[in-house]
């Protein structure tokens, strides 16, 4: 099995490449689908957030208002990092979770885990590979404003509070550039699939030349 850690500023791409990445054969595992989950009604995670920032971040239907939480947090550090004590071991367990079943299935299989704070999290070193989408952070607030919807100030507060760009590419054994069209990001993953297909048989090739004259 190949671990491949996927990541990217906000608005820089990343969704276009995870999705084309599943298109090819890997099996994506979503930190931000995984963190929904671990806060959804009835789970321990829901109950601890609750706990810490009161009964006004829950929507009316009793689940997590997300947006009402994230103005709680948002630019608080301390709180922030309350938050994150709740919701990254979760987040980490549920994974190892989807991994195990991955590979269980085949073991072969690509894993490919989109994070978006791989770098703020400190895992980069977790991964056989680490791949970076990157724009420039104008162009993603650019994007987050005319795509989004966002207020300028909000959008560039958003990009400042992830790591910076070149935090993110000191990490990167591949850099996806994502400034251009969703065409050409999805060309550049479908060169990168080509090339981890190649490397797996060449690989699997070499073993089986050991095994024969072991």
């Amino acid at each position: 099995m190949q671990r491949i850690g996927l990541t990217g500023g906000i608005a820089a791409g990343k969704s276009v490449a995870a999705r084309r990445l599943a298109e090819r054969g890997a099996v994506v595992v979503d930190a931000d689908a995984l963190a929904r989950e671990a806060v959804a009604p009835g789970t321990a995670g829901l109950d601890a957030v609750v706990e810490a920032f009161g009964a006004e971040v829950l929507a009316p239907d009793g689940s997590l208002d997300r947006a009402a939480l994230a103005s709680v947090v948002f630019g608080d550090d301390e709180r922030r990092r309350t938050l994150e004590a709740i919701v990254h071991p979760a987040v980490r367990r549920l994974s190892a979770e989807r991994e195990a079943a991955a590979a269980t299935a085949d073991p072969g299989a690509v894993v490919v885990h989109d994070i978006p704070l791989l770098v703020e999290t400190g895992q980069a070193g977790s991964f056989h590979l680490v791949v970076v989408v990157h724009a420039p952070a104008v162009l993603r607030v650019e994007r987050l404003v005319r795509l989004r919807g966002m207020s300028r100030e909000d959008a560039e507060a958003r990009v400042a509070a992830q790591a910076g760009d070149d935090e993110r590419l000191a990490v990167a054994d591949v850099v996806l550039d994502g400034s251009g069209t969703d065409a050409d990001l999805r060309a550049q993953v479908d060169e990168l699939w080509d090339r981890l297909c190649t490397e797996r048989t060449q690989e699997r090739a070499a073993e089986e030349t050991d095994a024969r004259h072991g």
